[in-house]
């Protein structure tokens, strides 16, 4: 143990006296260097945003998954203020809605029809810390759906089948940083909530409250994991469920991911999504590019999740074919509490 205090003290004699034949020139020289490198290094620390925050726009679509239809359409973002560390901005889209696929309704029992359009808007506030080694925002908006209503997935006739309007409030908080991300999010529909769909069927909005947790596998490959609760006026949706999501970015701006959900009323869904977006950043040198390229810098514009209106619906009073009965049984359940296996 003395051996070893002695040898830290011959070494920081040593250094010492190496220091002090240094001229007093060239260590100030040194230092200058040492600074500049520094601040070069940090690299994030001396982006301005007003050049790396540009408004941006592009096309997405995603495939039909628990309560939310087929759909692809037009979005952009739009900066409306740019402070030092801050952006206030506008976040809006459009999307056409499509039948669902295959007689499989992603409503439970009714299919989707085609083609509406619906609208999605948010408000919002994002922010750097001290350091910039971490983005905060908060956003709040409003969403429509149009949904017209097509024949039953579950061997049911039905008529009188319908076009309704649903909307929804919004409302999300978000904190990202070069690793992981956390985005806590509402959805509360509000208007005419309940509609009789044809006449079987009635369906609902959803009130959704969830957490999802990122993490950052790589620069480009990006997974989370998710819980939300929900519930809805027609009652045999609520409770909670779980989601993960893997998402890859194929190239700057186009990013491919896959969804995966479960809860007890719709059960296991699957869903696959795609976003491309450019913006007008096509001018600035590749060193720039790179600088502005960190998750966290980019989440300043990146497209608001978790905004579509989620619908459930079901059958009131109603005696219902059992689907999964074999052929020519006479098996009939009341539609009330009716759980089935796609």
């Amino acid at each position: 143990m003395q051996h070893s205090i002695r040898l830290s003290i011959s070494l920081a004699g040593s250094a010492a006296l190496a220091l002090a034949y240094i001229p007093f020139g060239a260590a100030r020289a040194d230092d200058t260097k040492v600074a500049q490198g520094t601040a070069k290094d940090l690299g994030v620390m001396s982006i301005s945003l007003k050049d790396a925050i540009q408004p941006n726009f592009g096309f997405q679509g995603a495939l039909q998954g628990a309560g939310t239809p087929n759909q692809a359409g037009i979005g952009g973002f739009l900066p409306l203020a740019i402070g030092d560390n801050s952006v206030f901005f506008l976040d809006a889209q459009a999307n056409a809605n499509f039948a669902d696929y295959n007689n499989y309704s992603s409503i439970i029992n009714t299919t989707v029809a085609g083609t509406t359009i619906s609208t999605s808007s948010r408000l919002g506030y994002r922010f750097l810390n001290s350091d910039r080694s971490w983005m905060f925002g908060v956003n709040a908006g409003y969403d429509s759906r149009p949904m017209a209503t097509g024949p039953a997935d579950t061997g049911v006739n039905v008529r009188n089948s319908s076009t309704i309007f649903y909307q929804q409030v919004a409302a999300g908080l978000e904190a990202v940083s070069n690793t992981w991300n956390f985005n806590a999010y509402a959805l509360v529909p509000v208007g005419t909530t309940n509609y009789q769909l044809n006449n079987v069927y009635q369906g609902g909005t959803l009130d959704t409250y969830g957490l999802d947790v990122g993490y950052a596998i790589t620069p480009d490959f990006k997974a989370s994991v998710g819980y939300y609760y929900q519930q809805g006026d027609l009652g045999t949706a609520d409770g909670s469920g779980v989601n993960g999501r893997l998402a890859y970015n194929i190239s700057n701006g186009l990013i491919a991911g896959v969804n995966l959900s479960y809860d007890q009323a719709f059960e296991t869904r699957f869903s696959a999504d795609l976003k491309y977006r450019f913006g007008g950043n096509g001018n600035k040198n590749q060193s720039e590019k790179k600088a502005w390229q960190t998750p966290v810098i980019q989440a300043l514009t990146e497209t608001v999740r978790n905004r579509d209106v989620r619908v459930h619906d079901r059958s009131k009073g109603t005696i219902e074919w059992h689907r999964h009965h074999p052929k020519g049984t006479t098996g009939y359940t009341t539609a009330v509490g009716h759980h089935r296996v796609k």
